[in-house]
């Protein structure tokens, strides 16, 4: 739990800058867009400041309040008086809202994460026991007597359902579930909401993630299973990045799988991994042994590689057998590698 005279300290924070700029990481998911939403209108409603939110949402998020203000990453300009990144750490900025935020006259970071440190921020708020940073922005507004508006309510509760699965994972608490009763009682539709965040997808997205599925392969007594998604696949599809959400979510729920790994190449030497567990394996702490800017929460990590997918392939059999204890075997035969030309290589049409 975040005390409350750091509550009241950002709020002092707030009240002092004339600019302030409200970032997620790089690849902003339903929590960390929904948070800095939420904490951006919230401002704008006991501070004179100009608030900036960085990052471009997809169409899963474009429909929220204050979506289509936002500043695309590329063309967020310092200086700052106050730079606070939401739902993630410094380390995973982009390069020019990284250059913005260490710029900034003063730093923040809200989250919560369990492998997020305070180190490197001038104020740091992590809860590493909430269930999103949005239950977080909330919790923040009832300290600072900023009462519910249906705008906001539909903002935190797009970031709630996103971390805890529609209220499926084990982050899920009585408490989480008295948030989602408050947010309810503005006249939300959270239906709606959660169709659109969690279960829509384009016919682009709804093609990839056949392809993925067809092509997974299952290690591990098959209890892994491991999904790639090539550049030439998503260029074959004419899929993008928005459309990759989700499909390791659709992996993990196998009959006998306890993780889920998607390889998403991004580059020639640029590849990202999520990783989601049912609970036998920390995946974020596989996540930190593929590199040292991986991380996350035990059930749902991830981490971005610089190096070519080849090489990705071949590394990450041997982290989920360090992580299992035992020899990584792909089934019937088919390599990381073949799942890879199979999801793209070998179809051209």
């Amino acid at each position: 739990m975040v005390a409350l005279h750091d509550i009241e300290s950002l709020r002092g924070l707030i009240e002092r800058a004339e600019r302030v700029l409200l970032t997620g990481p790089e690849d902003p998911d339903g929590d960390s867009i929904g948070a800095c939403l939420a904490l951006a209108r919230t401002i704008r409603r006991f501070a004179r400041a100009t608030v900036e939110v960085a990052g471009t949402p997809s169409f899963r998020y474009a429909w929220m309040d204050g979506a289509d203000k936002m500043v695309p990453d590329a063309q967020v300009r310092g200086p700052y008086d106050l730079a606070i990144v939401l739902d993630g750490d410094r380390h995973r900025l982009t390069p020019v809202v990284r250059e913005a935020f260490y710029s900034a006259k003063a730093t923040a970071i809200i989250d919560h994460h369990g492998t997020t440190s305070a180190e490197g921020y001038s104020l740091a708020l992590i809860d590493r026991k909430a269930e999103s940073t949005c239950g977080m922005i909330l919790r923040f507004m009832d300290a600072w007597g900023i009462h519910l508006d249906p705008p906001t309510a539909a903002q935190l509760y797009t970031g709630i359902i996103f971390d805890t699965g529609c209220f499926r994972h084990s982050n899920t608490s009585a408490a989480t579930h008295q948030v989602a009763a408050r947010l309810l009682e503005q006249g939300i539709d959270h239906s709606a909401i959660a169709i659109k965040v969690l279960l829509e997808r384009r016919r682009s997205g709804m093609a990839l993630q056949a392809r993925v599925l067809d092509t997974a392969t299952f290690h591990a007594s098959n209890r892994v299973v491991q999904g790639v998604v090539s550049r030439r696949v998503m260029e074959l599809l004419g899929s993008s990045e928005a459309d990759v959400e989700g499909i390791v979510e659709a992996m993990i729920y196998v009959e006998g799988v306890e993780v889920a790994v998607l390889i998403v190449e991004r580059g020639p030497e640029l590849v990202k991994l999520s990783l989601r567990s049912r609970g036998q394996v920390d995946v974020s702490a596989v996540a930190r042994s593929l590199h040292s800017s991986g991380g996350g929460h035990a059930k749902a990590a991830g981490v971005i590689l610089r190096e070519p997918l080849a090489e990705v392939l071949s590394r990450v059999p041997r982290a989920l057998e360090l992580a299992f204890g035992e020899p990584v075997r792909a089934l019937n035969g088919l390599s990381a590698v073949k799942a890879e030309a199979a999801a793209g290589l070998q179809h051209r049409g």
